[in-house]
C-alpha cells in the first residue's frame, strides 16, 4: 500500500540539488568567460624594449645637444663652449711638408684651484704654461709656485658664455652688459693680481668674444700691459684674434683642444693631431685642463716628443 506523504521531501531536496548545480555552473561559466573574454585582459602588450637609434647628424631633424648645456664635472674645471676635435689650422700657412723644427705649446688652463695639480704638471719637467683663473681658492699661490719653477703663467680671464645664467660663470667674469670703463678696471684687477703673467687667454666666452666692441676695451688694457692675447676659440664667430692683429697686440690662436673627452687615448689621439698640424705649419697651440686623465696622459707622452722632432715651448714663443 503506498504512502504517498513519504514522496514529496524527496522531490523537493532533488530540486534544490539541481538548482544549487545551475547555480554553481552559471558563477563557473561567468568567471571564466570574464577571464577568456576580458578586454583589459585581451589588450595588454608586453613592455617593450626601448629603440636604440643612432641619428645621423646630417638627417633633417636630427638633434644634438650643445657642450655648453654639459655640466661641468667641477666648478672650475672648462668644458669649452665650442668644442672642435678637428684642428683649426694656422691661416696663411700652407703645408711644405714636416717641419724638422716643429714648435708645441701646451698651455694648462682652469689653473688656481689646486697645488697639487701644479706640482703634478711640474713634475712632467717639460715647458707648459698655466693659466690661471683669478679668484680660485690658491691661485696666487699657484702663480708663486710657478715662477719658483719657472714656468710661464698666463692669466685666464673668465668671460660670458651663450650658455649664461643657465651655465654658470665666475662672478668676477667679463659680461656683455658691462660699459667699457667696468670692462677696463676689472682686466687691470686681473693684471695687478697676477704681475708675474706674460698674458691672457677666454675662459669659455663664446658669447663675450663675439662682441668686437666688447673685446676691442679689453685688448687695449692688455696692450697697455704689454700682455699678449691667445683666442681660445670657443666660438668660431670671435672676433679676438682679428681685433688683436688689428691692434697691434701680440696674439695667436689655438690649434687644438686636448680632452674634450677625459678619456686616455682620447687626449692622445688630440696630442697626435697637435704633433702632426706643427710639424705641417711649423708651430701649434694646444689647451687642455689639469683633469686627472689628462696629467696622466701628458705625464706618458709629453717627454718623448723631443726624440720626434718637436720641441715645447711656452706659449710666449709662439705670438707674434
Amino acid at each position: 500500500m503506498a504512502v504517498p506523504g513519504k514522496n514529496k521531501p524527496r522531490s523537493g531536496t532533488s530540486g534544490s540539488r539541481i538548482a544549487a548545480l545551475v547555480i554553481f555552473i552559471l558563477i563557473v561559466g561567468t568567471i571564466a568567460g570574464y577571464y577568456l573574454f576580458s578586454p583589459s585582459k585581451k589588450n595588454v602588450a608586453p613592455p617593450q624594449k626601448p629603440e636604440h637609434s643612432q641619428i645621423n647628424p646630417g638627417m633633417p631633424g636630427a638633434s644634438i645637444p650643445p657642450r655648453d648645456a654639459t655640466p661641468s664635472p667641477s666648478p672650475h674645471k672648462e668644458q669649452s663652449d665650442y668644442p672642435s676635435k678637428a684642428a683649426i689650422p694656422e691661416t696663411g700657412k700652407t703645408g711644405t711638408g714636416e717641419s724638422t723644427s716643429a714648435r708645441l705649446a701646451i698651455i694648462i688652463d682652469d689653473m688656481g684651484s689646486s697645488l697639487s695639480e701644479a706640482r703634478s704638471l711640474t713634475a712632467i719637467n717639460v715647458p707648459l704654461t698655466f693659466s690661471i683663473i683669478p679668484g680660485l681658492r690658491v691661485d696666487k699661490e699657484v702663480a708663486a709656485y710657478a715662477a719658483t719653477n719657472k714656468i710661464e703663467t698666463m692669466i685666464h680671464i673668465p668671460m660670458q658664455s651663450k650658455g649664461w645664467p643657465a651655465r654658470r660663470l665666475e662672478a668676477n667674469g667679463l659680461f656683455v652688459s658691462m660699459n667699457a670703463e667696468e670692462l677696463q678696471e676689472r682686466v687691470a684687477g686681473f693684471v695687478l693680481r697676477f704681475p708675474g703673467a706674460v698674458g691672457v687667454n677666454n675662459h669659455m666666452g663664446s658669447e663675450f668674444t663675439e662682441q668686437e666692441d666688447k673685446m676691442t676695451c679689453v685688448l687695449q688694457t692688455l696692450k697697455q700691459s704689454d700682455l699678449f692675447f691667445i683666442d681660445s676659440v670657443t666660438t668660431p664667430e670671435s672676433t679676438g684674434l682679428r681685433v688683436a692683429q688689428a691692434m697691434g697686440v701680440r696674439s695667436a690662436r689655438r690649434n687644438v683642444f686636448l680632452d674634450n673627452e677625459q678619456e686616455r687615448s682620447y687626449i692622445l689621439g688630440q696630442l697626435n693631431q697637435a704633433v702632426r698640424l706643427a710639424r705641417k705649419n711649423g708651430s701649434a697651440i694646444a689647451i687642455c685642463h689639469p683633469h686627472s686623465a689628462t696629467i696622466a696622459a701628458l705625464a706618458a707622452a709629453l717627454p718623448g716628443l723631443a726624440g720626434q722632432g718637436v720641441n715645447l715651448v711656452p706659449a710666449s714663443q709662439l705670438v707674434k
